[in-house]
């Protein structure tokens, strides 16, 4: 097994020696742009996103799009209509209506025609409920065509530019939701989800205690994981744009719901609770992006085992993710929820 030498070195040592992202903000005279310079739990608005556009499997020209919600907390649900919708054409192309909170990439894909062109655009409008009004344009430049090293790039998986052959030719992780893709349940009955997930082991794993075996000497035989973790929450996390620690996992979110009366993110719970598929960079986060982030263990036949349960009536679309750190499967599955 190879490793990141240059990425664990010092702080092996560091461990064996014991026996967020931020930025400054600037002045600026644009008040109107203050958002930006500042972060906020709540109140803010969703940025969308035009990701890029490939050719996939079957030969169909596929746009992607993304969002940021400017919030940390404050999920926002904002149903298709005048407030989120495409256009020309059909208003609804598949977009979320829940917007997790901060930066979500590659959320979801957009099928075109043959007769969309290189002058042609696909427009995504969301107004989010502070009245700020974001659009997000679809084409085919160039400069805009995604392959997968340009996916593992952009979500920090590669680090700082660097790649190489094995993790070039890394595949996608496979996912499979086991029993029907429309469940019905009664308010507070959870819903079990099993979930099958395998991956080819590429993008190799972020594993602290599996570098210290290897390059720790004698000493490391004393290291363990608790003793890891204490060293590394009192590490000084990195400050890149985005980096993200590699290695399979599966998350569970709501993609769409019916109005409710209540916040759906106060309304679904999952259990256990999901590892963000957002990059939460704060250090203590359950996400990728977070330093003190370690991938969960998969069970031997890859099946994972999630409880869903809401407090109020509705159709919601959830929206499972396997993600191995570099490449992404998605899954959807509806839940109708009677009273």
């Amino acid at each position: 097994m190879k490793f990141k030498q240059h990425k664990f070195a010092g702080f092996a040592l560091a461990v064996l020696s014991m026996g967020t992202f931020g930025f400054a903000p600037q002045v600026s005279a644009q008040v109107q742009y203050e958002y930006a310079q500042q972060t906020y739990r709540s109140g803010q608005h969703t940025e969308v996103a035009y990701e890029g556009w490939r050719i996939n499997d079957a030969g169909q020209t596929v746009l992607t799009f993304g969002y940021f919600n400017h919030n940390w907390e404050e999920e926002l649900d904002i149903p298709v209509g005048e407030n989120n919708f495409f256009s020309p054409g059909d208003q609804d192309r598949g977009q979320p209506t829940h917007f997790l909170p901060r930066r979500n990439r590659f959320t979801f894909d957009v099928v075109v025609g043959p007769d969309f062109g290189e002058d042609d655009e696909l427009v995504w409008e969301v107004t989010s409920p502070n009245g700020k009004t974001r659009a997000a344009y679809g084409t085919l430049r160039q400069d805009y065509k995604l392959d997968n090293v340009v996916i593992m790039s952009e979500t920090g998986a590669l680090g700082a530019g660097s790649s190489d052959e094995k993790t070039r030719a890394n595949i996608p992780p496979s996912v499979e939701v086991i029993g029907d893709n429309i469940r019905s349940v009664a308010v507070g009955e959870p819903v079990t989800i099993q979930t099958r997930v395998t991956d080819d082991g590429v993008p190799e794993p972020y594993d602290p205690m599996g570098f210290l075996r290897a390059f720790g000497g004698g000493a490391a035989a004393l290291a363990t994981p608790e003793m890891i973790r204490r060293r590394m929450m009192m590490t000084p996390p990195p400050r890149p744009t985005v980096t993200k620690h590699n290695g399979l996992f599966l998350s569970w979110n709501v993609y769409r719901a019916t109005d409710t009366e209540a916040p759906v993110q106060e309304i679904v719970s999952f259990d256990p609770p999901q590892a963000k598929p957002w990059e939460d960079t704060r250090p203590s986060a359950n996400s990728p992006w977070s330093f003190l982030w370690i991938p969960p263990e998969i069970p031997e036949d890859g099946i994972i085992d999630t409880q869903v349960t809401f407090d109020e009536p509705g159709t919601y679309v959830l929206w499972g993710r396997a993600d191995d750190g570099g490449l992404y499967t998605d899954q959807y599955i509806t839940v109708n929820v009677s009273p």
